[in-house]
């Protein structure tokens, strides 16, 4: 029963406001001093290695890069080249925003970065082109969550690392998923489009296209370096994720001119901060996951599991509906740094693919972070559309919804997480 002593420990410190990896520590040196005669200095030691991966190495990076796309201007000639691919349809606007945030998930990896870059272009003149601005602002909060499948997600990199599987897997399984998620937005875009009489804008020329294409070309290479590199076997992910950060530097610096030097101090300087926000919480995820092996949760946790659900169709059923409401309270790599060991051996004795496991976890965090209560986009969001919580709220209800049915499919067919696997291998 310690480990029920530690959850509600921890429970009480989040409760109180106090941030999550301190929370996480104190919670696990409570459980190490109450429960075992081990010397503290052991969590310190357990913490640390969990950051001490080489494929950690490559999340510094990652974010790097992301923070020079947007400030090198990376990221607003992705949107140029979508909307004169796009533009022009049913709700060209609006399918705009979501392919653009799949190209900028494959910028930057992280779903904030990529609400922050998309909205605060797209989300006025969503506003004035004529979509209802509840229902916009739902479109801009949602459109960040696929960046936690399109490659580099910052997401399938921490599964890999968490539970020692390939990060090219794990990011090629995400891709086939990202794509998917994507197609489901867009075609219910159409179609509230079409019943709304949202008609697109005038159609590009070939001219213009051309010139968006040739404008975009140095920003496309980016994900060409990272899903290429990798295909290939020229680059690991973690040379990949260093090779695109310098290339994105280079790019804004010199090509599109957009990157100063003091520019580049301060993006270096966010990134640093975002990188130690990060890496602190995966420590004390490390240490909090080492107290619950030792405290024998994980084993409670696979007896109960075996015991009640004995195929994988109901085992992801119900993995489903506990990450979807776990997403609604929890930030999403305190939820998948500690749900993934812990479930990851009975998935396995079920028949279950470690990398569609991971994927299934990943794209149930991507719904959460534009889910009600607490998903982080949504706080994101606002602070560009500065609609109250509640109106927010309310614009994220189809997504919602749109988003579970793809899930549901991604759930039960496994091809679509294992088939870039399969080409790779």
């Amino acid at each position: 029963m310690a480990y029920v002593i530690v959850f509600v420990v921890l429970g009480l410190l989040l409760a109180m406001g106090v941030p999550i990896y301190i929370s996480l520590l104190l919670a696990s040196f409570f459980g190490v001093m109450a429960f075992t005669d081990i010397s503290p200095e052991i969590l310190i030691q357990r913490s640390f290695a969990g950051i001490d991966k080489f494929v950690i190495m490559s999340l510094p990076f990652f974010i790097l890069g992301a923070n020079a796309m947007d400030v090198g201007g990376l990221s607003k000639r992705i949107i140029a080249l979508c909307r004169a691919l796009f533009g022009h349809i049913f709700g060209g606007l609006a399918v705009t925003t979501q392919s653009a945030a799949t190209l900028f998930g494959a910028l930057s990896g992280s779903g904030p970065a990529t609400v922050v870059a998309i909205g605060r272009i797209l989300f006025p003149e969503l506003a004035r082109s004529g979509y209802p601005v509840k229902w916009a602002s739902g479109l801009i909060v949602q459109a960040g969550s696929v960046s936690l499948l399109i490659p580099p997600s910052i997401s399938l990199l921490l599964f890999a690392s968490v539970t020692n599987l390939s990060v090219s897997d794990m990011f090629f399984g995400g891709l086939g998923a990202g794509l998917v998620l994507t197609f489901f937005i867009m075609v219910y875009i159409y179609i509230y489009a079409r019943r709304h009489g949202i008609r697109g804008e005038k159609r590009a020329s070939f001219d213009e296209i051309v010139k968006a294409f040739k404008d975009s070309i140095w920003s496309l290479f980016v994900p060409v370096i990272i899903i290429g590199g990798i295909f290939s076997g020229i680059f690991t992910p973690t040379e990949a994720a260093a090779v695109s950060a310098v290339y994105a530097i280079l790019i804004g610096a010199f090509v599109y001119k957009e990157i100063t030097v003091k520019k580049l101090f301060k993006l270096c300087l966010q990134s640093a901060k975002t990188t130690a926000s990060v890496m602190i919480l995966i420590a004390a995820s490390s240490g909090f996951s080492w107290l619950l092996t030792i405290t024998q949760f994980p084993a409670v946790i696979a007896d109960f599991l075996t015991t009640y659900f004995h195929n994988s169709v109901t085992f992801l059923l119900f993995l489903n509906i506990l990450l979807l409401l776990m997403g609604m309270v929890l930030e999403p790599t305190l939820a998948l740094v500690i749900v993934s060991p812990l479930i990851l051996p009975t998935a396995v004795s079920l028949g279950i693919d470690p990398v569609h496991l991971g994927v299934v976890i990943c794209l149930n965090l991507a719904i959460g972070m534009f889910t009600p209560p607490f998903g982080l986009n949504i706080f994101v969001g606002q602070s560009i559309t500065r609609l109250e919580m509640t109106e927010a709220w309310k614009g994220l209800v189809p997504f919602i919804i749109v988003s579970i049915l793809a899930l549901m499919l991604v759930t039960y067919y496994p091809p679509i997480s294992l088939f870039f696997p399969g080409m790779l291998n």
